[in-house]
């Protein structure tokens, strides 16, 4: 018999062409300086809770939605940030922010829409546009990694929605109070959605202030807030993100959740709660050593020949700028095989070209060697 041939959605055939994260880890003996992965064990209060509640009987479905002591948690931290009020019908707690990123785009973004992009930007978000069936819409940042207010007020015309990381993902940069403001100011005008993954924001460096979009009035009725307990609380394993979202929307994409994703694991979002609890004294240790990492890293490029990279305000990512005539996959797939792992900027939009993405959640040790290995590469093609 002839073979069938499977008529796929529009959405799945776009995601398949245009898709440019990585399907599968790097295996073998190479040096992993790409993917944002706490080097950190999860914090022995965090794993204790979850122990608990194994043992006190966390294991069967629970609320659709999410834990409803977590709902109230997460949406009284909103409501301290904001000073607005959050009610826990606006949470929905999600398989790790990824899903929460799915599903809003899934429920608000139709087939055609635009969904502008800050670019470079975290790929999945790319990616969740591609299968949404809608335009992912890239705009570059200015020269310093903060908005080009200018291009933006254009490109939000008509856009249906805006995605805005902070710190931004790859190129580390804290936005300020009255960029945010400005910005809010023409999403305002526009009517247009705004996406806020804000999953890094307890690893601000050097002392810097962060601004939520929480805590711009402007966006109060059009903003889905994303967060994630995976890289503040070292806890990516343990797949607990949350949403918050006008009612209106929190209905709908709740019910999308529920029905692509069901219920979330109930003895991770135990432990959850106990992360959120105890909050950043959790955290500052690995902050720390992150910004320490962070000027590892930068140190290290600015002795190397080819390569510079700005200092990040923030979040997990070192974006490299080199001067190689070799487009980014190129020169990732050559790094690959010279033993040391990085991510194409190309990944991350249009503007990543001509950089690749490091992470500063790799072990020192493991740092060392995967920039010895690049600085060897470097020079070997310099030769």
């Amino acid at each position: 018999m002839p073979e069938e041939t499977v008529s796929l959605s529009p959405g799945s055939v776009r995601l398949s062409v245009g898709d440019l994260r990585p399907a599968e880890p790097a295996a073998g003996a190479v040096a992993r300086l790409g993917v944002g992965e706490p080097d950190f064990e999860t914090p022995e209060p965090i794993v204790a809770a979850g122990v608990r509640a194994l043992r006190g009987g966390w294991t069967h479905y629970g609320d659709l939605n999410g834990d409803p002591e977590l709902r109230a948690l997460a949406a009284n931290l909103a409501s301290e940030a904001s000073a607005s009020r959050y009610a826990p019908e606006q949470v929905l707690i999600s398989n790790g922010a990824t899903s929460a990123v799915m599903v809003a785009i899934s429920t608000l973004v139709r087939p055609g829409d635009r969904v502008v992009l800050l670019d470079p930007s975290y790929s999945l978000f790319g990616s969740a546009v591609l299968a949404a069936d809608a335009e992912a819409d890239y705009v570059a940042l200015d020269s310093s990694g903060h908005l080009d207010l200018e291009r933006l007020d254009s490109a939000l015309v008509g856009a249906r929605a805006l995605v805005v990381i902070n710190p931004a993902n790859p190129v580390g940069t804290v936005y300020r109070r009255e960029e945010l403001e400005a910005l809010a100011e023409i999403c305002r005008r526009e009517g247009t959605i705004v996406i806020a993954d804000e999953v890094c924001d307890h690893f601000i460096f050097d002392k810097r202030t962060f601004t939520s979009c929480l805590t711009i009035d402007a966006w109060r009725e059009q903003l889905v807030y994303v967060q994630s307990l995976s890289k503040t609380y070292a806890m990516t394993g343990w797949r607990v993100g949350y949403l918050i979202a006008p009612r209106e929307w929190a209905v709908e994409i709740r019910r999308l959740h529920r029905t692509s994703v069901g219920a979330v694991n109930a003895a991770a979002q135990r432990a959850a709660i106990t992360a959120l609890t105890l909050g950043d004294p959790l955290v500052a240790p690995m902050r720390a050593a992150y910004q320490t990492r962070r000027d590892l890293i930068v140190n290290r490029i600015a002795t190397m020949p080819g390569i510079s990279a700005r200092r990040p305000e923030g979040g997990f990512f070192v974006m490299v700028r080199y001067s190689l005539p070799i487009d980014s996959f190129g020169v990732a797939a050559a790094l690959r095989d010279h033993g040391v792992v990085v991510r194409p900027g190309r990944e991350f939009g249009p503007a990543g070209e001509g950089h690749l993405r490091i992470s500063i959640a790799t072990a020192p040790e493991e740092l060392t060697v995967g920039l010895d290995r690049i600085e060897d590469w470097l020079t070997a093609f310099g030769e």
